[in-house]
């Protein structure tokens, strides 16, 4: 019985042919492309850095949850473990998570939490049996992961009804379009793969990886917005984008300004 550090004992193979390019690197651009969330988080702290100023822990610790999930998909990817398997879905699992116990607004609370501190108790309960589960089947956890970006749709849609700011719309809009791109992409890789391999293209899910953290870019500081009305009342958030908004390609970050609400 192979150990379970060993190369290719993980449940799950992704679309791309393993070893073509390195003799160490089972799969060469599945692993490469997880630079993305290298750069995703330091992106974060950086232009949010006003929010990190009055508000630290939630995205230090996001972020540096984000930095991990790079750093086990690049482990999972380059060997094909059955523990890279494992650290990849449950770092995504936790991060999940913890944006959840620090960002999920008050006024969605079910009617037996009362305060913060007992939400983190929930989530974190919740995450303990979701984590001991995810070793019953590890090649299920992808798909429940997944799953849970339609309830952070819904709950975008709900804030967007009571914000009036177009800016923020456009944004979320956009968080939407990367986040279709990378689901298809990651369906694709997963259902067609016989056709990608057909024609020579595998690379879907190396895709994936980008276009999920280019959702995450635009993701984080939309989530940040709606946290600023319900945590920090004092301040108004101001959406930005570095460089500037007069440029082709940019990235959403979030100013704070000691004003009224707007949204």
């Amino acid at each position: 019985m192979p150990s379970i550090f060993s190369y290719q004992s993980a449940e799950v193979d992704w679309c791309e042919g393993n070893f073509e390019r390195s003799a160490i690197i089972a799969e060469y651009y599945n692993t490469i492309s997880n630079v993305s969330f290298f750069v995703l988080s330091p992106a974060l702290l950086y232009l949010n850095r006003q929010y990190c100023q009055q508000r630290a822990l939630p995205l230090y610790s996001v972020s540096a949850l984000l930095l991990c999930v790079g750093v086990f998909s690049t482990y999972f990817h380059m060997t094909l473990s059955y523990v890279g398997q494992l650290l990849d879905e449950l770092s995504i699992l936790w991060a999940l998570a913890v944006a959840y116990a620090f960002w999920y607004p008050r006024i969605y609370y079910p009617r037996f939490i009362k305060t913060r501190k007992q939400f983190f108790w929930l989530c974190g309960i919740t995450t303990v049996v979701s984590t001991l589960m995810s070793f019953v089947k590890p090649a299920f956890n992808a798909y429940a992961l997944n799953c849970i970006a339609f309830h952070l749709l819904y709950l975008t849609w709900r804030e967007l009804k009571k914000c009036n700011d177009r800016r923020v719309h456009r944004m979320a809009a956009v968080m939407v379009m990367w986040w279709v791109l990378a689901i298809t992409s990651w369906i694709s890789d997963r259902w067609l793969c016989g056709l990608w391999q057909a024609i020579n293209f595998p690379y879907f899910h190396s895709f994936w990886h980008v276009l999920i953290a280019m959702s995450l870019l635009y993701c984080c500081p939309l989530v940040i917005y709606f946290d600023i009305f319900y945590e920090m009342p004092a301040f108004t958030p101001k959406l930005r984008y570095w460089p500037s908004d007069s440029w082709p390609v940019v990235v959403p970050y979030i100013a704070l300004e000691e004003s009224h609400k707007q949204c």
